[in-house]
């Protein structure tokens, strides 16, 4: 009688897990010629794209699970500030096109204005996770919106991550959006959402494309992929975006590695540089960027001008939330370049005319 009933339960599971991943948020993997084009990329191998130097995704001698479940019931109370977050409610339907702009709306979510291009990057307003309780937002950081967002040139996504790939968001801002540029593969998502073709420009590492005056550089970064159970089936990458009047290089997500000064090596003149500080872990050290590898990165760049992201919104590691801001003022005394330290929702002038705070 317990056999039947044991597998009946596992059926029942096993079914609602399968319902669950087939929820329209999670995607859907490249397939047909967006798969025959992957194959032929020099960054994919036996089925999975591939870091261009060796790299474990995990680091550490905890199983993966124990760490999952430290950080759903362990005491967190250093991960998340106990007060509302300090946010500007910039409405960036204000900003005057002919100024250059930057507002970071947390996390790793930006608006950018350069030479009169509307470009949003990695936008999350709505869940940075399949279910909305595992990684709820900071207290006052949930304030922007699709809908008050204005119409938008170019949609940068740098990965498919949750934390920067929002389902929500991205179907919200469906109708503003005139160009979504991506890595490999990424755009088999937006085109399951709903999202034409002909609006998805999908990169591999070293590509470029041209809107209106810009020039957007797909570059590589160290990190993985992943909405689901099957990891580095779609690429990731960091971006350089060239306009007449500046240059401005998006990190996204990744450990510390050589592409760092071969970027800074073939484009010697970085006027910004967005780079991730924050969800690190000596547990995934060779994925994401460690405090004391700022300096580096930063140096290998040569960029003239810093904002640090990846924090001030979620708490996806065990630092203090504070740690990540203690880490960019320590990176402003270290370095040659300016490192700005914005509120979110603070607009930062481009221009650089403003000394940083």
């Amino acid at each position: 009688m317990i056999l039947p009933i044991v597998s009946l339960t596992g059926g029942i599971l096993g079914v609602g897990v399968y319902l669950f991943l087939k929820q329209p948020s999670f995607g859907k993997l490249p397939a047909g010629e967006r798969l025959e084009r992957i194959g032929r990329s020099p960054n994919y191998r036996a089925g999975r794209f591939v870091n261009q130097v060796p790299t474990r995704m995990w680091s550490g001698d905890k199983s993966r699970w124990h760490l999952f479940w430290k950080m759903l019931f362990s005491n967190r109370n250093q991960v998340r500030p106990k007060q509302a977050m300090p946010v500007i409610p910039t409405d960036v339907r204000q900003i005057p096109d002919p100024q250059n702009a930057l507002v970071w709306f947390g996390h790793s979510s930006c608006w950018l204005q350069i030479d009169g291009k509307h470009i949003l990057v990695d936008p999350v307003f709505c869940q940075a996770a399949p279910v909305s309780f595992i990684n709820k937002p900071f207290a006052g950081t949930d304030i922007f919106h699709p809908e008050k967002m204005p119409d938008i040139d170019v949609l940068i996504i740098t990965h498919d991550h949750w934390d920067h790939l929002d389902y929500q968001t991205v179907k919200s801002l469906q109708g503003k959006v005139r160009s979504v540029v991506c890595p490999l593969g990424v755009g088999a998502h937006f085109e399951y959402w709903g999202y034409e073709k002909n609006r998805l420009c999908e990169l591999d590492w070293s590509e470029q494309t041209e809107y209106e005056g810009l020039t957007i550089h797909c570059l590589p970064a160290r990190h993985f992929s992943g909405r689901g159970t099957i990891p580095n089936k779609t690429l990731w990458a960091s971006f350089l975006i060239e306009a007449p009047s500046l240059t401005i290089y998006i990190g996204g997500d990744g450990g510390y590695g050589p592409h760092f000064r071969s970027i800074g090596q073939r484009f010697p003149k970085i006027d910004w540089a967005i780079l991730e500080n924050g969800q690190y872990s000596e547990n995934w050290k060779f994925i994401h960027t460690l405090p004391n590898q700022l300096e580096s990165i930063v140096s290998d760049l040569k960029a003239r001008h810093v904002v640090t992201v990846h924090h001030s919104k979620y708490a996806l590691s065990q630092h203090s939330w504070q740690e990540p801001l203690q880490n960019a003022e320590n990176l402003r005394a270290k370095v040659h370049g300016e490192v700005w330290l914005p509120l979110i929702g603070e607009i930062v002038p481009l221009d650089g005319h403003t000394p940083p705070r």
